[in-house]
């Protein structure tokens, strides 16, 4: 899934595309629509899969 196919902001779309993110991680593709609901979360995955972003 591309991060433009999320309900971003257009500054949070800006910057991800500075960093040259296009694609989301499985992860991301998970929890980002779950925390944009305002849910409550806790993700468990491996290192370097993208958990971090996915909150920010």
């Amino acid at each position: 899934m591309r991060f433009d196919e999320l309900n971003l902001g257009p500054e949070v779309l800006e910057g991800l595309s500075a960093m040259n993110f296009k694609e989301t991680t499985p992860v991301q593709e998970l929890t980002i629509p779950v925390i944009l609901e305002g849910r409550d979360l806790i993700a468990c995955a491996q290192t370097g899969t993208g958990k971090t972003a996915a909150y920010i």
